[in-house]
């Protein structure tokens, strides 16, 4: 029975920690209130347009496109958060959920239930399978140095990161 308790604790605390360190970088936008649409096109280990400004304040919604042969990620983030969050990636890959080429969804659902870390579910990034695309809607309410990157496990190391600028 305590075991049980321990887990459920270190569960709110650590959603709890991710939670702030999100609203630190910003915040999920509000689709009424869209300033801006970006387009960003992944393919395989590089995005295009390589960097991107925004203004502080500004709410974008980000279409994007995998035109790529890989699954890959779109993640808004400081370069900490993104070293941090790739052993997150590499446990998606270590069950079987994220392939080379898909996503297999009915496992993650599954899974996810035994631990939250395999649903993926942030405000702040997508996984799009090749030929795929998807929609994130992104409110840059500070000034803080940010990237886009893939933390597919690898992909960040060879090159698959950009800009972001907030003027």
């Amino acid at each position: 029975m305590k075991l049980y308790f321990l887990s459920i604790f270190l569960f709110l605390i650590s959603f709890k920690t991710y939670s702030a360190s999100i609203s630190m970088i910003g915040e999920k936008g509000d689709p009424n209130k869209i300033d801006r649409i970006i387009t960003i096109k992944m393919y395989d280990n590089y995005y295009e347009p390589e960097s991107i400004k925004v203004k502080k304040g500004e709410t974008i919604k980000f279409i994007v496109q995998n035109l790529g042969e890989m699954v890959h990620e779109y993640n808004i983030a400081t370069k900490e958060m993104h070293i941090a969050h790739q052993p997150e990636m590499q446990k998606l890959v270590e069950h079987g959920i994220l392939l080379v080429d898909k996503l297999d969804m009915v496992k993650m659902k599954k899974m996810s239930k035994k631990d939250h870390s395999l649903s993926h579910s942030h405000s702040n990034s997508v996984i799009v399978e090749p030929k795929k695309t998807s929609e994130m809607i992104w409110k840059f309410s500070k000034n803080i140095k940010l990237e886009m990157a893939c933390n597919i496990p690898g992909h960040y190391q060879t090159g698959m990161v950009g800009k972001i600028i907030i003027e």
